[in-house]
């Protein structure tokens, strides 16, 4: 093959690549010297806007294998039969940090997958973990607000952080995945994956179930410690792009096994805790995996910026025999996914090869920026008309909805569903063991400490009352790495009246009308998952979502007594027996 000539963007072929067109050796530029202009001027535009979340990442191609028999639940053709492949491409990424973070900066991870099927791309848009900070998308905006950076001081602030989280005790579950090592993964090939919110799925019968998704790693968890993750930062701050692009190199292919759990409709209206809520998970011993196939990523882009860079995933990418829930988070990412990619990467963003479906696409979008492809040739960009062969397949129809409720309103996300603690104390006291509790105490100390101004003790205070309620000797651990003073014999009465509350609880009679609850057992026979410690094992659990079928909130229809669980209430903790002033030296 013969060598290729050195070209303008318009196929000219030019000579003058190093040198300027100049009056005299020593003169100026002239304007005529087209080459240069047009050089620097892609140059200044080469740099498209990062992604406002999940700016770093890498990606690679690879295929799903179906490996178990789930027709009975779904109609996707992806799961049609054992042994069938489907091409696919993931992208894993930080999710707060900027294009330049270090890889192992402490965050979350994104885990997003696009299947491209024959009935149209499949986009599971998750996480590294199954729960998430909120429950309503309202709040994301400005939960990634104090993730980013101080509009005074362009700097991260962790008072910005501890304010939010403080003041929002639903985000304690991610919270505490997130201070474990948990949240600086070795390499993203190390690390589960879930879709995090809950789906639906519908058979050839048109019947419905809930579902979540989880990826469970084949290459065995394997994670940080604060200290490693400091230390890799500076050492290698891509060291999780490497990684990924070195073992697809030498043929050492990462692979998943993707299971799923399954809720019935009927199961849902009676579950303990709102299915639909991102912030909590599902027993695994009443909702137990079942295995479904595997997910091999066996190729490397040949360049990164057309095929990672410009990937856009989105929830609401979901093909027949798949579909969405009522969980709020997901519902507003259905609009906000999409809209970020046209505003990053154009209308036509869809049409890039690495979003575009391989099957066929027809429809009647027409023009915009960068419309590169056929742009529907000749064909009618109206319907209907007497011209065209596009026809509507009945057979794809979906399902009506059944509502539950005629009322719209503004409805308390937390009412009836004010339990932000249960998971997070077993998490910590059964899914970690003393070295896993020990790490996480250290990084949230470490984290904590970081909090200024002002309102420095009330943060530390309000944070310190969400701990305590999880765990009191979480609680403790905490505040005595702060130095902050506690009266141990105050918080104890405290936190014996609310267990005490919580077993004595009765059900309630109507689990329909009413929300079910269980007295609590002080939290024996959870079943957890063991590598929430970021060890590898075979336990069906491996995606750390902790069974708490026995530990179950109190609360009827919203209503309390006492301080600590006020349903709705995001503020204002008891925070009786807490002296943040009683020695400032150690706190600062």
């Amino acid at each position: 093959m013969g060598k290729k000539k050195l070209t303008t963007a318009g196929g000219r072929p030019y000579v003058e690549f190093d040198n300027s067109m100049t009056v005299g050796n020593r003169g100026p530029i002239l304007l005529q010297d087209y080459f240069l202009h047009e050089d620097l001027a892609h140059f200044n535009r080469e740099r498209i806007p990062e992604r406002v979340v999940h700016a770093k990442g890498t990606g690679a191609f690879g295929t799903f294998t179906v490996t178990h028999d789930i027709s009975r639940y779904t109609k996707a053709k992806i799961f049609s039969e054992i042994g069938k492949q489907t091409k696919m491409f993931a992208r894993f990424s930080l999710v707060a940090g900027e294009k330049g973070s270090a890889d192992t900066e402490r965050d979350p991870r994104g885990f997003a997958l696009k299947f491209y099927t024959e009935d149209g791309n499949w986009d599971l848009v998750g996480n590294n973990t199954p729960v998430f900070f909120i429950k309503d998308a309202k709040k994301f905006s400005h939960f990634i607000h104090t993730q980013k950076r101080d509009p005074k001081t362009n700097c991260k602030s962790p008072t910005m952080v501890w304010d939010f989280w403080s003041l929002n005790p639903e985000s304690l579950h991610q919270v505490m995945i997130l201070m474990s090592d948990r949240g600086t993964p070795f390499s993203y090939r190390n690390m589960h994956g879930f879709g995090s919110h809950t789906f639906s799925l519908i058979n050839k019968e048109n019947e419905k179930v809930w579902v979540k998704f989880h990826f469970k790693t084949l290459q065995g968890v394997k994670n940080f410690n604060g200290k490693e993750a400091s230390d890799m930062k500076a050492t290698d701050p891509d060291h999780s792009q490497r990684d990924l692009v070195e073992a697809i190199e030498r043929k050492d292919f990462p692979k998943w096994a993707m299971s799923i759990q399954v809720m019935t409709v009927e199961q849902a209206k009676t579950y303990k805790w709102n299915p639909f809520d991102v912030t909590k998970v599902w027993s695994h011993k009443e909702f137990p995996l079942i295995d479904v196939g595997t997910m091999e990523l066996n190729e490397i882009p040949q360049n990164y910026f057309r095929d990672v860079e410009q990937s856009a995933f989105a929830p609401a990418n979901v093909v027949n025999g798949i579909s969405y829930s009522p969980d709020k988070m997901l519902q507003g990412r259905l609009l906000s996914y999409p809209d970020a990619h046209r505003y990053r990467l154009g209308v036509n963003y869809e049409n890039i090869p690495v979003n575009k479906c391989p099957y066929m696409v027809a429809n009647y979008q027409r023009d915009g920026q960068m419309q590169v492809g056929e742009n529907g040739g000749a064909n009618p960009n109206y319907r209907p008309n007497s011209f065209d062969d596009i026809v509507v397949d009945e057979s794809y129809k979906e399902r009506p909805m059944n509502l539950e409720s005629n009322v719209a309103d503004w409805f308390d996300r937390n009412e009836n569903d004010n339990d932000h603690y249960t998971q997070p104390g077993i998490l910590y006291r059964e899914a970690m063991n003393d070295q896993d509790k020990k790490n996480t105490v250290a990084n949230i100390i470490s984290a904590m400490s970081g909090i200024s101004g002002e309102k420095k003790e009330e943060i530390i205070k309000r944070q310190l009352c969400h701990f305590f309620r999880a765990d009191a000797q979480l609680g403790m651990a905490i505040a005595k790495g702060l130095g902050v003073s506690i009266d141990e014999k105050t918080m104890g009465i405290k936190h014996k009246k609310i267990v005490s509350k919580m077993k004595n609880t009765a059900k309630t009679k109507d689990p329909v009308k009413e929300k079910k609850v269980y007295p609590s057992n002080d939290h024996i026979g959870s079943d957890c998952d063991s590598d929430h410690t970021g060890k590898d094992n075979n336990s069906d659990h491996s995606d750390g979502d902790c069974d708490n079928d026995e530990t179950e909130t109190t609360e009827k229809k919203g209503k309390s007594k006492g301080k600590f669980n006020k349903p709705g209430r995001e503020v204002s903790p008891d925070t009786t027996g807490i002296d943040t002033k009683a020695d400032k030296t150690k706190s600062k």
